[in-house]
């Protein structure tokens, strides 16, 4: 028997993104939102199979998707008349190359990053956080939507590193306008870092660093400070580093590494 602090997945008991073992208490939420939150599927599909009256509570099925169950109580819940346990968690880092949207689907046809990940036998995944089309780099997958929250908590989520190319050279004050920050379309847009890597004739790489996320938030400030991003690559998350890892692949995380992304400090057992 397994007993050295950790679940079946390797991860340490009682840390952020597992999942409680009292489903009895705690607050109710919506049934597809308890479903989502389990890391079944997206809540979107969770109200189909509600509404198409797959789903059932204590044996009784339920047709409104906002219907209050515990939060954490699968073992009321069935989905075609069988009885759900939350999935094993799924954890990844992906070398997202350039040109790919991150969305499941696209309505214009474009291809997504789920195309890295044809054939894996994955089951339902989510990024964490986003990289825009022309953005590339680490990208985070999960099927634990606590875990993925803690991520992306500007409060408590780790900080994100990104290689920047611009089409020149900024001297030490566009640096620290970087730093200091910019008021754009009503919102304050700053680097918690920002130094020069290295320059050529026409162009600089920059390393800039984020405390949180915003919709195109590296490039909408370098055009604040008159620069144009010609790359755009994400290359860590806290102290995860994208490493050697190959344009379009992926790997699974280790379980220290799950931990402390999400602000958890944890220490394999001693042999």
């Amino acid at each position: 028997m397994r007993d050295d602090g950790a679940d079946a997945a390797g991860l340490p008991r009682g840390t952020a993104g597992m999942r409680q073992r009292n489903p009895s208490s705690g607050p109710r939420y919506g049934l597809a939102r308890v479903l989502s939150k389990q890391g079944l599927c997206s809540r979107t599909v969770a109200t189909r199979w509600v509404l198409a009256g797959r789903v059932a509570v204590h044996g009784r099925v339920v047709l409104n998707p906002e219907f209050p169950v515990p939060a954490q109580d699968l073992g009321s819940v069935s989905i075609d008349g069988r009885a759900l346990r939350p999935p094993e968690g799924v954890y990844l880092m992906l070398n997202k190359p350039r040109g790919l949207v991150t969305t499941t689907t696209d309505e214009q046809g474009r291809e997504t990053v789920y195309r890295c990940f044809d054939g894996a036998g994955l089951g339902w995944i989510a990024p964490v956080g986003r990289l825009d089309k022309a953005s590339e780099g680490l990208l985070l997958f999960t099927n634990d939507p606590g875990w993925a929250a803690r991520i992306t908590d500007p409060a408590t989520g780790p900080h994100k590193r990104y290689h920047v190319q611009v089409d020149e050279l900024p001297d030490a004050a566009v640096l620290r306008t970087l730093e200091t920050g910019v008021d754009c379309d009503g919102e304050r847009l700053q680097a918690t870092g920002a130094r020069l890597l290295r320059s050529g004739g026409r162009n600089a790489w920059l390393e800039i660093v984020l405390a949180e996320g915003r919709n195109r938030q590296i490039r909408r400030l370098m055009a604040a400070c008159g620069l144009r991003v010609l790359r755009l690559v994400r290359v860590a998350i806290g102290d995860l580093a994208l490493g050697q890892l190959g344009k379009g692949q992926w790997r699974r995380l280790e379980a220290a590494e799950i931990t402390l992304l999400a602000g958890i400090d944890w220490s394999p057992p001693a042999a």
